[in-house]
């Protein structure tokens, strides 16, 4: 007997008597089924080449799999027809096979999509949520009640799909402002991706690549390391290129840990490792209406609970997170809509972390100073410039800036250096889509922060101008 199914494949199902033969052939579609998910998700994650791993060093070891690292979780990503053209998979899927430990962050925009106002209602009313749902095409902002009433429609279903109640579901959605959801393309994808729900590394790069909208490269990322005696995996995704300004920026993520961690200590936790990370990154100085991220602790590691922000186990969490959403909001920074290179700014000699973070920014943000990196004009008075408006006092004199290893000012004097050498450097860094280092100091103070943008190139402008054109 043959058996003829899609993906053109027909293989023989042996003929050894109707029992044997029934055996094999439901053998044989439980696992083209399993062969069948594999080769959907694979292209779907294949769209898009994976941004560079641009993870800080420290206690842990980077590992496949994003947001399926950590036990527990399983993805997909899909095109589900909600893009305006082409077929990149458009649709995404994270799930918690147990209650998780939920939180969130979203974007200070008094103009918030339907999905932010949604999940932000949702996570008053929960502290658990076991699926996030995502889509790209549509930013479903500025939608009005029929816009928030969409986004009930496509969280019930998800609910209804897989059992939960709705408080257990959130939705992101990223997209231009304006347009509802294609609602019925959505909804009638949905099956479709729940069954390709997988915790393998597939799964979770098919989802990374479903969020993405101008991004040029997916961003995914995983981690583990040994917090209180148990290893333990924090895994993440993102999407962001454009519209990228602290508070939070144009971007949408999503992290998964198996830590076991109460509500309060883990809420505070994201709160604290997004100010590290997606709240010290710029493009453009735009802060857009959708800017999520949803944080998912399953517990299911095996640790003891961390219930204390003061405990040793809780620090040491705290730094693992802080990596994974550095890692993230770096790559955003890197696949900055034109960008040549990732400029990171780094700060130190504040009175706290605060002032350094705040100096950064300014610099990162800068106009001018992104300008001058893209032309690569080591015009350092820009720097110095942008450090000054920022809004925290430091003695001028004290105001020390290099740029790689090149010192261009000390002691708030100019120095004499080798320009060419300073552009070569920058030059360098945009050949290979590399990194420029700005270092500032601006005084004996134990603070420091970091922050990170692009250069901002004739790209940037072509692009924006023709977003829905």
């Amino acid at each position: 007997m043959a058996l003829s199914v899609h993906h053109h494949i027909t293989l023989k199902v042996p003929e050894v008597g109707c029992g044997k033969r029934q055996s094999s052939l439901v053998y044989f579609l439980r696992h083209f089924r399993v062969f069948s998910v594999y080769s959907s998700l694979k292209e779907a994650s294949n769209y898009i080449p994976a941004a560079p791993i641009l993870l800080p060093e420290g206690p842990w070891k980077q590992i496949p799999g994003g947001v399926t690292a950590a036990k527990g979780f399983k993805a997909a990503g899909m095109y589900g027809g909600l893009r305006a053209k082409g077929e990149k998979p458009d649709l995404a899927l994270v799930t918690c096979d147990v209650d998780a430990v939920a939180a969130g962050a979203f974007t200070t925009n008094v103009v918030s999509a339907a999905p932010v106002l949604y999940c932000k209602q949702m996570l008053d009313k929960s502290k658990m949520a076991r699926a996030v749902l995502i889509n790209a095409g549509q930013a479903n902002a500025a939608t009005g009640d029929a816009g928030y009433q969409d986004v009930i429609e496509c969280a019930s279903a998800v609910a209804k799909l897989l059992e939960l109640r709705l408080e257990e579901v959130l939705i992101e959605s990223t997209g231009v402002i304006g347009q509802r959801i294609k609602k019925d393309a959505l909804l009638s994808s949905l099956p479709k991706l729940v069954g390709l729900l997988s915790s393998t590394t597939e799964g979770a790069d098919s989802a990374a690549v479903a969020i993405t909208t101008t991004d040029l490269v997916s961003k995914t990322v995983a981690i583990e390391s040994e917090v209180g005696g148990t290893c333990i995996r924090i895994g993440g995704m993102a999407k962001g290129s454009g519209m990228i300004h602290p508070n939070m920026a144009t971007m949408l993520g999503v992290i998964t840990t198996d830590a076991w961690v109460t509500s309060d200590v883990w809420r505070k936790m994201v709160q604290t490792a997004v100010n590290r990370s997606f709240n010290q990154i710029t493009v453009d100085g735009d802060t857009s209406t959708n800017d999520t991220v949803i944080a998912l602790a399953s517990g299911m590691s095996g640790s003891n609970m961390i219930s204390s922000l003061d405990s040793y186990e809780a620090k040491k969490l705290q730094v693992c997170l802080d990596a994974v959403m550095q890692g993230l909001a770096k790559s955003i920074a890197w696949d900055g809509e034109g960008a040549t290179c990732l400029i990171e700014v780094m700060v130190t000699g504040t009175n706290n972390e605060a002032e350094a973070a705040k100096i950064a920014r300014s610099v990162a943000s800068s106009s001018l100073t992104k300008a001058a990196v893209y032309g690569r004009d080591p015009n350092w008075g820009r720097i110095a410039c942008a450090a000054g408006y920022s809004g925290i006092p430091f003695q001028p004199n004290k105001l020390r800036i290099s740029l790689g290893d090149i010192l261009l000012m000390d002691g708030g004097q100019p120095l004499p250096f080798d320009r060419n050498a300073a552009s070569d450097y920058l030059k360098n860094a945009g050949k290979t889509h590399g990194t420029v280092g700005i270092h500032i100091s601006v005084g004996t103070g134990q603070g420091s922060g970091k922050a990170w943008g692009c250069d901002l190139s004739y790209d940037y402008v072509k692009i924006n101008a023709e977003y829905t054109t």
